[in-house]
């Protein structure tokens, strides 16, 4: 499949320049980060940003309003982090088999700048066909990330070329854009699975 041969590209041509950058992206942006107080992400519904999908479509917060959604932040030159989170979260997707129809599964590139939407749009088909891609401007980008209290930098390279700091948690929203919780990075498929799963019966109770 080729979700399997993207994760596996991406493993073997993890280079020197990745893990120079390992270490800081821990503390920075990883599972080694602390989380800030009051950085709570906002309800979507109190967000206010524009992007277009992989598709063209204008989309925004209120698209995400209805179902309970996974978002992730990243970027398609990304060697690690990204790649193995898009698979991670395909597999759960896997794991919840019709139930996966019920999500909203959303990436939110913080590379406009290379992440055109035709680059999005493969990037994504080599994933579990739910996750769509989101880009825009820099300003769009800047206004999405400020609504989930993510982060994120451009971090120059030695011998030219950039990479992407970011947030690397999985954000989840219920039904009514309320935020429930962060799935960390590479957090177990026994973990991941519950959280979700406990979002969506919460919003099928909430809507009955």
């Amino acid at each position: 499949m080729r979700r399997r041969k993207l994760l596996g590209y991406g493993a073997a041509g993890l280079g020197a320049a990745a893990l120079t950058l390992f270490a800081g992206w821990w503390q920075v942006d990883g599972p080694g980060a602390s989380v800030a107080a009051g950085q709570r992400p906002l309800p979507l519904g109190e967000m206010a940003f524009r992007l277009t999908d992989h598709e063209g479509r204008m989309v925004g917060p209120e698209m995400l309003i209805g179902r309970p959604s996974l978002v992730f932040f990243g970027f398609t030159y990304c060697p690690e982090v990204c790649p193995t989170t898009l698979s991670d979260i395909s597999l759960w997707l896997d794991g919840l088999g019709e139930d996966a129809g019920r999500l909203n599964v959303v990436l939110i590139t913080v590379d406009p700048e290379r992440d055109t939407m035709e680059a999005l749009s493969n990037y994504v088909e080599y994933f579990h066909p739910a996750i769509q891609g989101w880009t825009g401007t820099d300003h769009e980008i800047a206004q999405a990330v400020e609504g989930f209290r993510a982060r994120y930098e451009k971090v120059p390279l030695e011998g030219g070329g950039y990479t992407m700091n970011h947030t690397a948690g999985v954000f989840l929203f219920d039904a009514g854009g309320r935020h429930v919780s962060i799935i960390d990075y590479h957090e177990p498929r026994e973990f991941a699975l519950p959280k979700i799963r406990r979002a969506m019966e919460a919003s099928a109770t909430g809507s009955s």
